[in-house]
């Protein structure tokens, strides 16, 4: 556990000190994540806004107050790393585009990234895919075409996955066009949470 755990804080740091993609940001790189060798829930996300890019705290906003809702998770809980890894697709804030729409997450991270530091998350029991590119990436060919599919047939990805929209107030009509979620997917999703981190 003692070498995993150097390997892990290693490549944490590493990811942290990241500047792959300088020259391709309108602002100074700040990868922002959370993670430990004993987390055993995974929030995967699409990347930083730029409340979390000010303040290196992941989820630091409206988005995060409801997706703690959506969880059943205190804000101390979900910020403890040794329980909670949060894990976005994108390190860094990507920047707006003309309309101040946040821009999709870097390309370059994901692949850059995540297949060195997942083999290292041992202890996850289940993974939240919050929005469109993490259900993309961590899904593959099994995603559906679309994210209200994808999230429709959420069933079918248990019990390692479970895919979610992004809680953002710019998907408040999907919401209110989907009832299902809130009564269907919610209350399990509360479930499966309590039960990846509960005590082994």
């Amino acid at each position: 556990m003692t070498a995993h755990r150097t390997r892990l804080a290693a490549l944490l740091a590493d990811i942290r000190a990241c500047r792959h993609c300088a020259a391709l940001l309108a602002h100074p790189p700040r990868p922002v994540l959370r993670a430990s060798p004993t987390s055993r829930l995974c929030i995967v996300g699409q990347a930083p806004g730029t409340k979390v890019h000010a303040t290196g705290i992941p989820f630091n906003d409206a988005s995060g107050v409801r997706l703690r809702e959506w969880l059943g998770l205190t804000p101390e809980i979900f910020y403890d790393e040794t329980r909670v890894a949060i894990v976005p697709m994108g390190f860094c804030f990507p920047g707006q585009d003309s309309r101040g729409a946040d821009l999709p997450p870097r390309p370059e991270c994901a692949p850059l990234w995540r297949p060195r530091l997942f083999p290292e998350l041992r202890q996850i029991k289940l993974t939240v895919l919050v929005g469109f590119h993490a259900q993309r990436w961590h899904l593959g060919g099994d995603a559906a075409s679309t994210l209200t599919e994808t999230v429709r047939n959420w069933r079918r990805y248990l019990p390692r996955y479970i895919p979610v929209p992004h809680p953002s107030w710019r998907n408040t009509g999907w919401l209110k066009k989907n009832p299902w979620f809130a009564a269907e997917l919610l209350p399990e999703l509360k479930i499966m949470v309590r039960a990846a981190l509960a005590d082994p």
